[in-house]
C-alpha cells in the first residue's frame, strides 16, 4: 500500500500567540488536546508505517556549510493509505490544528523506499 509522509506545520508566531495566553489556559489547552491527540493517534495507528514524532529546532546543512534555520515543520507521520485523498481525511479536524496552535498538515507520497 502507497507510504504519505504528513508533515505538522506551525508558524512560530502561532506557537508564541499560544505561549502568550495565561499558564491556565495553555494547561487546559493541553489537557484536552493531549488526549484527544492520543484518541486520534488510537483511532489510525493501523495505518502507520511509521508514528514519527514532534521535532525541534532545525540545523541546516547546504554547499555553503552547517547553520541554524528555521521552516514551519514541527513533527511528522508516515500513513498507509491507497490515494493521497485518503491520507489527507486522516488528518481531518486533526487536534494539531483543530485545538492546538498548529496552521496544518501537509501530505505528500514517498515515491521511493522499500515497500510496506
Amino acid at each position: 500500500m502507497p507510504r504519505f509522509l504528513a508533515v505538522y506545520t506551525m508558524p512560530p508566531e502561532n506557537l508564541a500567540q499560544f505561549r502568550a495566553l495565561p499558564k491556565e489556559k495553555q494547561d487546559a489547552i493541553d489537557a484536552v488536546g493531549v488526549k484527544l491527540w492520543g484518541e486520534w493517534e488510537t483511532q489510525h495507528s493501523p495505518s502507520f508505517a511509521d508514528a514519527g514524532g514532534m521535532v525541534g529546532k532545525t540545523l541546516r546543512v547546504s554547499a555553503q556549510g552547517t547553520a541554524p534555520a528555521s521552516n514551519t515543520i514541527c513533527g511528522y507521520v508516515v500513513v498507509r493509505a491507497g490515494t493521497i485523498e485518503e491520507a489527507a481525511e486522516i488528518f481531518r479536524n486533526h487536534p494539531h490544528f483543530a485545538l492546538f496552535p498548529g496552521d496544518a498538515v501537509d501530505i505528500m507520497p514517498l515515491v521511493t523506499g522499500p515497500p510496506d
